[in-house]
This record gives C-alpha cells, structure tokens and sequence, in this order.
C-alpha cells in the first residue's frame, strides 16, 4: 500500500460561510430541532431548483422518499416501480410500508429506468391483476434519466413518478434543474453528496399541499392542539437547525461544486478517452450533469478489479457501479424486468474519485495508476 496520502471517492468540501450560519444558530439559541435556517435552507433550494417547488427539509434523502411514498397513499400489498441499478435508500422505504418492489432495467444512453422495459412491466402487472401505484426513478450519479419518456409512461397509465434527485443537486433536463419533474422530487445532502448537510435530505414538489403533509408527518403528526394530540403515525424526520445552517454555506458554493466535478470528468476524459478498453458515459442532447461521480467501463470484471485494485494499492479509493437491486439478497425474491443491461454495468463499471476538493495532482496521480495497468 503507498505511503501517499489518500485520495478518497468523494469527501465533503466546505465553502467557508457554513460556520456563519451555525454560530448564528448557537449565538440565538436556535439549537431546537426547527429554527430560522431551516426556513432559509428551504427556500434556497426552492429558488435554485425553481419550477415553482416546495421544499420540505429532512433529515435524509431516504427519509424523503418514505415520506413521499406514504403521501401518495402507498400501503400494505400495494407495487412500486423502482429503478434496479440504484443504492438500496431508493428501495428500502418501499418496504418500509410494507409495500412490493418490481425492479426494472436500465437503458445504455443513461443507465437509468428503461422506458420501453417500464412500460412492458405496467403492462404485465396490469394483466396480473395489481396495477403499480407508484415509480422510483433515479437519475443515477447525475445523469438525469429520460424523463420525457418516463413522464409520459406515467401520465399514460395515471401512475405518479417519485424523482429520486439524490445524486442530481445541479443537473438539468432540456434547461430545467433536477428535482422538479416527478409528483414528488427528493434530494440528498449526505456527507459524499455535491453539497453536505452532514446528513440530510429534502423533499420537493410543485403541490405545496403535499410539502405540508411531509412537514406535518415529519415532525411526529402531532395536530393542531394546545396539548400533545396525535391521530396519525408520524415521524421524526425533520432537518435540525444546526445542520441546515450548513447547508446555507453549501448553497452558496453549489454551482462552483458543480462546475469542479464537471472539470474532474473532463481531465478523466481527455487523459484517458484515447485507450480503446476504456469507455464514458456521454451526456445525451438536452442534458446537463453535475458529474457527480465519474465512471468508466472497462472491457470485463476482470480488468475493473485490476483498475480498482492497482488505485487501492496506491492509496486511491474508487468504488464498483450499483450493484443492482434485484441482484441483492435483501431483493433477490421480487418480480424484476431485465435485459441484463445493469448487471454488465455492475461487472465493469468503476466510479472513480469525484470530490470537488481534488487537487491538479490528485487527478494526475489517478490517472497515471490507471495508465499503468494498459502498457
């Protein structure tokens, strides 16, 4: 193992105004769970998503997606569309529920939800008798998927989309920003995410109807009543003070976070794109990713371990693509919908380190370990 410094996968990058906001919240006492830069932090989101959207800040991405299930009245034996090539907070709130998971593919232009195989599986769970009641998209390592597509599969057959935007802060779709194009769009702020909150998450939807019942959910479903009153089940899942004093910092440098991991993409590509083993994944017409990690395929699993394990030796933390949800063991019982597209990317697809905080010789040094393993 070198003696080299560690390069990590993707850490978190302060700006340097997030202690600001924090010691605002310690010097007027705002260390309850709520407070004024909750309130800020919400709005920040809202603006630089814009699209119209209400924001509901949470204490994770995963949490979000729970929320924004219950809300769409997803209960017991009720099926979820999902999204197989994924991280498992996309799928587990499904079951939180008790509800049924039924994974579909991916397609090659993005690796995100096939259109066409989500369309067979709607049409195949219909004839089964048990029409899904909702869809968990995913716009996968910031490559939005096709949400035209998927959009209108969903309004074909009345089937609402939760936007899974955990990896997409910054990205955008034919000019509009992520988060704003399901029924309910969710975003992450955990400590490897574009911006951190430490830990956190967002809800977020143009219904501000459904913002409030997340916020009403989030904060234990206690009712309007001069004393502890509660008719439903809640949860303690709203965004502290603290934490969301972080997150304001981070707004601030969002578009420079963005514009760092795009330029990492790009040294990657342009150092690497001329070795014929090596492949990217290129941004379709229309779209805009915030890069937030940065893949390649290699020609068999094979060589992504050799890859993978040469940077180990050299300090270099990188990570194998999603390993898919039907794959899993937690999963492997589920109906799924596959062409096998999401399988290959988890056997040769390598993520390599992404952080907005990587240095000229960083990226020299990851490149030049990649390098070696072809000459």
């Amino acid at each position: 193992m070198s003696q080299e410094s560690k390069i990590w996968l993707s850490s978190p990058h302060m700006g340097g105004e997030e202690q600001n906001f924090v010691k605002e919240a310690f010097d007027t006492n705002w260390i309850a769970p709520l407070g004024p830069n909750v309130t800020f932090f919400e709005n920040d989101i809202a603006a630089y998503v814009k699209n119209d959207v209400s924001v509901a800040a949470l204490s994770s991405g995963t949490a979000a997606i729970h929320l924004a299930l219950e809300i769409l009245g997803i209960k017991s034996g009720d099926e979820v569309l999902c999204q197989t090539f994924t991280f498992s907070a996309s799928a587990n709130p499904i079951k939180y529920l008790g509800a049924t998971p039924v994974f579909v593919d991916s397609e090659k232009d993005t690796w995100n939800m096939s259109p066409k195989l989500l369309e067979e599986a709607i049409e195949d769970r219909i004839a089964k008798g048990v029409k899904p009641k909702a869809i968990v998209a995913v716009h996968l390592y910031g490559m939005p998927y096709k949400v035209t597509e998927i959009n209108a599969i969903a309004e074909k057959y009345n089937i609402p989309v939760v936007e899974d935007s955990a990896e997409a802060l910054g990205s955008t779709y034919n000019g509009v920003k992520c988060g704003g194009f399901g029924t309910v769009g969710i975003l992450s702020f955990n400590g490897n995410k574009i911006i951190t909150t430490s830990g956190g998450g967002a809800l977020v939807t143009k219904d501000k109807a459904i913002k409030d019942r997340a916020v009403f959910l989030a904060t234990q479903a206690r009712e309007d009543a001069p004393h502890y009153q509660h008719n439903v089940v809640g949860y303690n899942y709203r965004m502290s003070n603290v934490l969301a004093g972080i997150g304001r910092g981070q707004m601030l440098v969002l578009d420079d976070r963005v514009a760092a991991r795009r330029a990492n993409y790009q040294y990657y590509y342009d150092n690497l794109h001329l070795i014929k083993e090596l492949e990217f994944l290129n941004e379709p017409s229309g779209v805009f990713s915030n890069r937030w990690l940065s893949c390649i395929l290699t020609p068999s699993f094979k060589i992504r371990e050799k890859i993978r394990l040469a940077l180990l030796n050299e300090n270099i933390e990188s990570r194998p693509l999603w390993k898919p949800m039907h794959a899993q063991p937690v999963f492997k019982d589920y109906a799924s919908y596959m062409d096998g597209t999401s399988e290959d990317l988890f056997e040769r697809g390598l993520c390599l380190p992404s952080g907005s905080n990587l240095e000229k010789k960083d990226l020299e040094r990851i490149v030049r370990t990649i390098k070696s393993q072809f000459i």
